[in-house]
């Protein structure tokens, strides 16, 4: 049965950052031995990015895959019977081949793209999946329980179904002894907020699995081994020595990696920086094993026990990056994903969502929480220390990502496929407050970054708060010129005493162009494309490829809810060219396509494709036509040429809100003069 501690929220938000602390303290060294870390380091008891050279928050598959499928069930409505179709479905929604979340290894070496490919062919999970289908080797992998540990978050107190929906996803991709490893992960993240005993904890999770796998009998080994007081080390070497790569096949399999984790939380005495350390220190998947550890003890010990001898949480401030088809939330925060978390354990067990400071985006909800705010320039501090707001103290500006311009792609290991989350035309509002015992008036304003290559500074309106007085600043973010908003933050002049950033959020659809004053791939730079992307000859201009099948691009956010997409589209050699609407990923959208086969159509895309409306047009090629594209509330309205051609209601789970996006199935078009409007 579910049980929702008190602290559920805050329990949650501690086992999102315990994942994401624990990759990034592993992935410098991903695939290093414990010999090799030893030589090099000692032990890996602090971040050691810096001295690889490597920057510390990167796009990473344990992050993107954990909190991108867990997305299935808000997307099937929080449906406690949620299927591994769905659950793979998703998959097909959200990854762009060999761009996003996944290692794109090939098929028969990467478990991830094997099972991609299985789905695209048509094969539904847990086939996908299957050993049947792809052999043990494959289906045995490690990253069946490198994505599952948000599926324990969601049912707290109750690793019983933890453990069933870990089944139902980890088996889209995975089979086997692969299945019980994500199974006992999840089961140990659920059974975690209710109990504290690691030996407890392992009864519990193991009793889900069979007692005659080896992930079992491995268990028992290593608690066994554990119990002689011969220490960690000679433990690990036990393990290599009878559970060790060389006993498996393939680039990564899921038994040895299960094992050190295993390894880290017996020796690791309930501390979460022991258990970091060992299970980093022991090498082979450290990103992956480090972040499963991370995410178990995050959610045992709560936010006091992150800090418990390493400044784990002041590098990372919070910072997230989710690089899929929906790029609108790549550049994201670990508040912002543990509300997701919790709002979907909240929902699914049928209770209402948690509601903080009327949704903003910016809450500040927990403890030492900052969203990705950082010092840009001048003398000035910042802190959350009690979840009320962020306390900005000196003079100087402050400031999160909202899009991360080309500089911050740099050494990333993974593509970080990302639309801005601002856009010029909406309305940005933010509430400050000075606190009583400021000795005379501070001055704050917002203010926003704009620009992919060179950063131009746009202020907006200023506020002069008297000591203890709280006021709301409400702006409508101006055209940029196409150019990407890049950070949005605050300029403060606190003297001697303190404001409060209480919350910051924004709201409604945009008015701007949304391809950049530039040519060819650059101009498309913002946005979430499959494209291979083309010659053009003239700035604010693309020419999209596509070789097979659906070429796409996707740019905006999920929030965005009534607007009109307009394009203009020239049809070079293209079996169908178009634009989308309330974009939700690659397979849910609203579009009006025109094809070579000669129909004008407005169609819908989920779980599949429906014809809305359609009507007989033949396509020119190297024609230019006029693409537009309304959506308002339930009715979608679709013109041509300035031609009104479609207006339907949409009364079958209507799709409410999504972002925009550039159809050009197997062939190539030039686009240009895209811009949305509110």
């Amino acid at each position: 049965m579910t049980t929702f501690p008190n602290d559920y929220a805050e329990r949650v938000y501690a086992g999102v950052l315990g994942k994401i602390i624990g990759v990034y303290l592993g992935r410098p060294f991903e695939g290093w031995s414990c010999e090799r870390l030893t030589e090099r380091f000692g032990e890996i008891d602090r971040y050691v990015h810096e001295d690889l050279g490597q920057p510390l928050i990167v796009a990473d598959d344990d992050i993107s895959g954990t909190f991108t499928f867990l997305r299935a069930i808000e997307d099937y409505g929080f449906d406690g019977g949620l299927t591994p179709q769905q659950i793979g479905q998703t998959w097909l929604n959200y990854l762009i081949e060999g761009k996003t979340v996944l290692w794109w290894g090939g098929l028969g070496v990467s478990t991830e793209h094997t099972a991609y490919i299985r789905l695209k062919q048509g094969h539904k999970a847990p086939e996908s999946g299957s050993i049947a289908l792809n052999g043990r080797v494959v289906a045995e992998q490690i990253g069946a329980q490198i994505f599952i540990d948000g599926w324990g978050m969601i049912n707290p107190g109750d690793p019983e179904r933890a453990a069933d929906f870990a089944r139902r996803a980890a088996s889209v991709s995975h089979d086997g002894e692969a299945i019980y490893g994500a199974q006992l992960v999840a089961a140990l993240v659920a059974a975690a907020f209710v109990e504290q005993d690691i030996d407890k904890l392992l009864d519990t999770a193991i009793s889900f699995i069979p007692r005659d796998s080896i992930i079992f009998r491995m268990i028992e080994d290593i608690r066994a081994w554990q119990s002689s007081g011969e220490g960690w080390r000679a433990t690990r070497q036990r393990i290599d020595d009878i559970y060790g790569y060389k006993c498996y096949g393939g680039g990564c399999h899921m038994v040895p990696n299960h094992a050190l984790i295993i390894l880290s939380l017996l020796a690791g005495g309930g501390s979460f920086s022991e258990s970091l350390k060992i299970v980093n220190t022991c090498g082979w998947d450290t990103d992956c094993n480090s972040g499963n550890v991370g995410a178990i003890m995050g959610v045992r010990n709560g936010l006091a026990g992150l800090d418990d001898s390493v400044d784990w949480r002041g590098p990372v401030a919070d910072r997230l990056y989710l690089p899929t088809a929906d790029g609108g939330r790549c550049v994201t925060d670990a508040v912002q994903e543990a509300v997701r978390v919790i709002n979907a354990g909240l929902q699914t067990a049928g209770q209402p969502a948690m509601v903080v400071k009327g949704g903003a985006k910016f809450s500040f909800a927990f403890p030492g929480s900052v969203q990705g705010f950082l010092v840009r320039s001048g003398d000035i501090a910042i802190g959350n220390p009690d979840g009320a707001g962020l306390q900005i103290q000196g003079a100087g500006r402050i400031a999160t990502m909202t899009y991360p311009a080309s500089e911050m792609r740099k050494g990333q290991g993974y593509s970080l496929a990302a639309s801005p989350t601002l856009y010029s035309g909406q309305t940005v509002r933010a509430k400050f407050a000075a606190t009583k015992y400021n000795t005379a008036n501070v001055q704050v304003s917002t203010y926003i970054e704009s620009g992919e290559e060179e950063t131009v500074t746009i202020d907006g309106p200023s506020l002069d708060l008297a000591p203890g007085q709280a006021q709301t600043i409400e702006w409508i973010v101006p055209d940029t010129g196409g150019e990407p908003v890049t950070w949005i933050g605050a300029q403060a002049s606190t003297h001697e005493g303190v404001v409060t950033l209480d919350w910051l959020t924004w709201d409604g659809a945009p008015s701007t162009s949304l391809l950049r004053p530039a040519t060819g791939e650059a101009a498309l730079s913002t946005w979430a494309s499959s494209f291979h992307a083309g010659r053009a000859t003239e700035p604010g201009s693309v020419g999209c490829v596509s070789n097979e099948g659906r070429g796409m691009a996707i740019t905006g956010t999920r929030e965005w809810r009534d607007y009109t997409l307009t394009a203009r589209i020239t049809p070079h050699l293209a079996a169908t060219v178009g634009i989308a609407a309330r974009m939700q990923g690659l397979e849910r959208y609203y579009a009006l396509l025109l094809n070579a086969s000669g129909q004008l159509q407005l169609i819908k895309r989920l779980d599949g494709e429906r014809v809305l409306a359609h009507k007989p047009l033949a396509m020119e090629l190297d024609h230019t036509y006029a693409f537009s594209l309304t959506v308002a509330g339930n009715r979608i309205t679709g013109v041509l040429d300035g031609e009104p051609i479609f207006d339907v209601t949409d009364e079958d789970r209507p799709l409410e809100t999504g972002a925009v996006g550039l159809i050009v199935d197997e062939g190539s078009a030039v686009v240009r003069d895209v811009v949305v409007r509110a």
